[in-house]
């Protein structure tokens, strides 16, 4: 016979093979495991012999006995089945709630998902409308000062006629768009900001005071308007298909108020209406068209009858004759450049600062009245007064004999040569000596005195400027033009413009470079005293 497996142990069996192929089978009670080793079988294989020795011995109670035990061994088996099923209802409704867990989750999830993101733009729209607000709220500030300042002035009727002017304007654009729109010219569509051009308006405005013109642009509206009309031939431009060019009056007015005040280029933009590139642009085309249009006209050396009154005037300042101009040389800061730093460099005006400084060299000869005649600009800070002059045009115009027989005053850091007339540098200083060196510093302050008027004008002389190096020149001689436009007219300087000029000055290595000149420097000192033109402070 075969030993006796319960039925329990069968559906055990059957359970563990097919519901937990992934899953480890649980731990059941030991009463659950399964029966059978080695020892049980033999035990089993025994128990037909020893039932047969009982049934021998005792065979009523033998059969009894079997009978119970095949009772038991089913009541058994019937609650281990029962367990067995409680365990994997247990077991499903754990996994059942188990998903349910990670579904509402993966809900949860979702939700808050879509909370922050309906959250998130909600505040960017609110911050995008506030920016918008406070534009909006600038510009209608911007805006309200320009019309209250036009109402304190009882601009009425020029605010009536311009009213009129841009009716006009505004009936001629859309009657000229109707008819490029008739014939299928395109439309302009480049977008373009919207910038106040109410500060610029107002001072161009024919009822704006003169005085605070000139406070902002450093010469009279009539000079401007000079100045203006020389220019419209070269800087005027067309309109475009994509936007409006700029008129010649503001294309002026942005490079003379740069110079002038020598603000940085985002304030030029704000005060003009107009972008940083732009003002940045239209500063260096003014002065290239400056340096073309008016130099030639302003700035030249003078003809036979403008020297023969310049060394009059001198003459009758100094008492030197054959005086035809004043010289001197300043140097203007400059950012330390890429290249060639070193040449750059302004070792005095370091030591004397106690900062750093770099700046290039502007050579200038003026007549008696400040008006510069000859200029020579752009040459490294590192170079003495006179190797600079070796490198002018001047000294070039002297060595093909066009200033024999006249004198150009300079002060110390000048040679004595057959044209340059200098003061005296020894230390013990004769009579006649000291006389010379008086007189003749009143003509070399005449020079100095430009150059003040000068950097007091034009502002963005004082400090490093934000110009490149290359274009540098252009400035400088554009600002030299314009000064003699001014002195030319008899522009008054605002006496609240303060400048001090400190250039120092070195002695050259050979301060005498012709023995004709000494003869000539000491003869015209004799003559000084001799018809008491000197002497007169000394007493």
């Amino acid at each position: 016979m075969y030993p006796f497996i319960p039925k329990s142990l069968c559906v055990h069996t059957t359970f563990s093979l097919y519901f937990y192929p992934i899953y480890e089978p649980p731990s059941f009670p030991a009463a659950l495991q399964f029966p059978i080793s080695s020892s049980q079988i033999m035990n089993h294989n025994s128990l037909p012999n020893k039932r047969r020795r009982r049934k021998k011995e005792t065979p009523t109670n033998s059969t009894s006995g079997a009978e119970n035990n095949d009772f038991g061994s089913e009541n058994q088996g019937a609650v281990k089945t029962k367990e067995l099923k409680q365990i994997l209802t247990s077991l499903l409704l754990l996994e059942e709630q188990e998903k349910s867990e990670q579904e509402e989750f993966a809900k949860e999830e979702e939700e808050n998902k879509h909370l922050f993101e309906a959250n998130h733009k909600k505040t960017t729209k609110v911050m995008w409308d506030y920016y918008s607000n406070v534009q909006q709220h600038h510009s209608d500030l911007e805006q309200l000062d320009g019309v209250r300042k036009r109402k304190g002035r009882g601009n009425s009727a020029a605010v009536t006629a311009t009213a009129c002017v841009l009716a006009s304007a505004a009936e001629e654009e859309v009657v000229s768009s109707n008819k490029s729109t008739e014939k299928g010219a395109p439309h302009r569509r480049l977008w373009v900001k919207n910038r106040s051009k109410a500060w610029w308006d107002q001072c161009n405005s024919p009822d704006f005071p003169d005085e605070e013109f000139k406070k902002a642009f450093r010469m009279g509206k009539d000079t401007f308007e000079l100045i203006c009309n020389e220019l419209t031939s070269v800087v005027a431009k067309e309109n475009t298909m994509l936007r409006d060019a700029v008129p010649v009056k503001q294309r002026v007015a942005v490079c003379i108020w740069r110079l002038a005040t020598g603000e940085p280029l985002r304030l030029v933009s704000k005060r003009f209406g107009l972008g940083i590139s732009t003002c940045h642009k239209l500063v260096l085309e003014v002065c290239t068209a400056i340096r073309t249009v008016l130099m030639p006209k302003y700035l030249q050396w003078p003809d036979e009858k403008k020297m023969r009154d310049i060394k009059d005037e001198y003459e009758d300042m100094s008492g030197i004759t054959n005086v035809v101009g004043s010289m001197y040389t300043t140097h203007i800061p400059i950012i330390a450049p890429k290249i060639s730093v070193a040449a750059y460099f302004n070792k005095r005006h370091t030591e004397r600062n106690q900062k750093t400084s770099y700046s290039i060299t502007v050579q200038g000869v003026v007549d008696p009245r400040g008006v510069f005649t000859d200029v020579c600009i752009g040459w490294p800070g590192s170079m003495p007064d006179d190797q600079v002059l070796e490198k002018s045009a001047l000294f070039q115009r002297a060595n093909t004999g066009l200033l024999n027989n006249v004198w150009i005053v300079g002060s110390s850091g000048y040679p004595l040569m057959d044209w340059v007339l200098v003061p005296y540098t020894q230390q013990q200083l004769t009579w006649t000596q000291h006389a010379f060196n008086e007189k003749i510093g009143e003509v070399q302050r005449v020079a100095k005195e430009a150059f003040v008027r000068l950097k007091r004008r034009w502002s963005c002389l004082q400090k490093r400027t934000e110009v490149k190096l290359q274009d540098l020149p252009v400035v400088l001689g554009a600002c030299c033009v314009l000064h003699n436009i001014c002195q030319m007219r008899n522009e008054e300087m605002d006496p609240e413009l303060n400048f001090e000029l400190i250039d120092d000055e070195m002695v050259p290595d050979i301060q005498l470079r012709s023995t004709n000149a000494r003869l000539a420097r000491d003869a015209i000192a004799h003559n000084l005293l001799h018809h008491n033109h000197a002497g007169t402070s000394l007493l």
